[in-house]
């Protein structure tokens, strides 16, 4: 008895009829390409059927869109970090100027008498003044010198400016601790961020890669169908 012809089959895409060998039943259509064709028809089921011809369209789409995205993806991810870097505040900031603003009238005046008491300039005063008062009381300028050897006013007044400079010098030095330590932990932040910023860029580019080596496999599938099909064709 001769075999009966098998039955013509539908597309749903193209809606015409073929041969059940030119037909692949939708169950037998991975995931990702069912996808695709459920965004231009919206009314395919698993149940469907597809010719050959318009999976194939849709592998080649498909394809091309992994490509495309491959191609995008790190400029995308350099835009998502730009965009969070300037949505946060900026840690760099002028230490020098903002703990100035901080400072009393008080403190500026201590921090100019220590920068004034550590310069040459306070040196040779000083020492012009001393040779200038032991001088006028040696050789009796006047007749009644004001401060008469062993020089004890003179002592006097270089012990309470000693006494004087002493505290504001520390003062200037405390200001110097606390500007250091306001640094250190403006330091400290920045490097914290970027190290998270770093650790955040680490983890994008691993995910990309294992993104990259799944989309990489399933091309390679995709490839694999292709071949078996044309070998069952040409068998046939």
């Amino acid at each position: 008895m001769p075999e009966e012809k098998a039955q013509p089959v539908t597309c749903c895409v193209c809606k015409e009829q073929k041969d059940i060998s030119e037909m692949i039943p939708g169950e037998l259509i991975r995931e990702s390409i069912v996808e695709l064709i459920r965004k231009k028809y919206p009314e395919w089921t698993s149940d469907c059927f597809i010719c050959i011809k318009d999976l194939n369209k849709f592998r080649a789409e498909y394809v091309q869109d992994v490509l495309e995205m491959e191609k995008g993806e790190i400029t995308a991810i350099e835009e998502e970090v730009v965009k969070s870097l300037a949505k946060q505040e900026l840690l760099s900031r002028n230490i020098n100027a903002e703990f100035e603003r901080q400072l009393t009238l008080g403190e500026k005046a201590s921090d100019k008498l220590a920068e004034f008491g550590g310069s040459w300039r306070f040196i040779m005063l000083f020492m012009s003044v001393l040779f200038v008062w032991i001088v006028i009381n040696t050789i009796n300028v006047f007749r009644h010198p004001f401060d008469p050897f062993p020089y004890i006013l003179l002592n006097l007044i270089l012990s309470c400016i000693a006494a004087i400079q002493a505290p504001v010098i520390m003062m200037s030095q405390n200001r110097v601790e606390a500007k250091d330590r306001m640094r250190s932990e403006y330091d400290y932040k920045i490097n914290l961020k970027a190290e998270l910023e770093i650790r955040h860029l680490n983890e994008k580019i691993d995910h990309l890669l294992r993104n990259q080596w799944h989309r990489l496999l399933e091309i390679q599938e995709i490839q694999l169908e292709l071949m078996e099909e044309l070998t069952r064709g040409k068998a046939k």
